[in-house]
């Protein structure tokens, strides 16, 4: 099976073209090959490169910036999915397409379900629930992943910032009242190899099981001061040279963004268990392969 994969200079699309790579082709594509900013060349783009899968982890992820970029957020991540999504459809090629925890609302206390109502915050959130929409409106055969706190050992992303920040200041002040799993990039790509496992006839049907969507995330959950501690306590214990003295918790109101962020982030992963048998790592275990990685580049 020849499995496109986009954004490869994404956290995502590297590393599922990494894990993916060497059992089956992969046509690695980025920006300069399949632009979803240009959704009316998509099609041209998809019929050179003909894929047999296409997994599409490429958005616009500025959360902030999306508030002042809405029409660039929807092109890119509503606009886009549609012209892979009708392509697709139109050949019976499967499409597994990324999402987000923000089409969410965060209100409640327990991890969110697959079929739990959206209610975006942000347009952001927004977008990347049109985006859903789009895929799913396709008709073909489809997997909507919902994640959440991505972040990898190379990249853009909470981890290297607190990494950044611990090398710069004695304090930090990190937002205790947002809960979620943070996840590696590596944990996902790993959900989605054992989730194509099986051969394409498959695939079809057991996106169909599961009504074409299901959450992949770690297990358990933090807040993003428990995650900053985490992350500054395992380099402290690595042996890396820190500058931070203290970790603070501060309330949301206290760090005000532009776009606002759900409180409770958590995502349900029984039917990824129960539908496709995968255990996803403890957030902190998970967490610990990616510092290995970090501190042996910080020796």
């Amino acid at each position: 099976m020849r499995v496109m994969v986009t954004g490869v200079t994404g956290q995502v699309g590297r590393a599922i073209t990494e894990v993916l790579r060497p059992n089956r082709p992969i046509i690695a594509v980025g920006r300069a090959e399949l632009d979803l900013a240009q959704p009316d060349r998509i099609a041209l783009a998809l019929d050179r490169f003909a894929p047999e899968l296409i997994i599409n982890p490429a958005a616009y992820t500025a959360v902030d910036r999306a508030e002042d970029e809405k029409e660039l957020a929807f092109r890119v991540n509503a606009e886009g999915p549609t012209a892979i999504a009708r392509w697709a459809a139109d050949r019976g090629v499967p499409l597994i397409h990324f999402s987000t925890d923000y089409v969410f609302d965060g209100t409640g206390a327990r991890p969110w379900r697959e079929t739990d109502p959206a209610n975006p915050l942000s347009v952001y959130g927004a977008s990347k629930y049109a985006g859903e929409n789009a895929v799913r409106s396709a008709g073909g055969p489809h997997l909507i992943i919902r994640t959440s706190w991505v972040y990898a050992a190379h990249g853009a992303n909470f981890l290297r910032t607190i990494v950044r920040l611990a090398k710069e200041r004695k304090e930090l002040r990190i937002v205790a009242d947002q809960v979620g799993a943070p996840t590696s990039a590596r944990l996902i790509a790993d959900a989605v190899a054992g989730i194509i496992g099986a051969d394409r006839t498959t695939l079809a049907e057991r996106f169909a099981a599961v009504q074409g969507v299901v959450n992949v995330a770690a297990s358990g959950e933090t807040s993003w001061y428990g995650f900053a501690a985490a992350i500054i306590g395992g380099l402290n214990a690595r042996g890396v040279a820190l500058a931070v003295e203290s970790v603070v918790q501060i309330a949301t109101n206290d760090y005000p963004t532009k776009a606002k962020r759900p409180a409770n982030s958590r995502l349900d992963l029984t039917q990824l268990r129960q539908a496709f048998g995968i255990e996803p790592s403890k957030w902190d275990l998970a967490l610990s392969i990616e510092l290995d990685q970090l501190a042996t580049k910080m020796a």
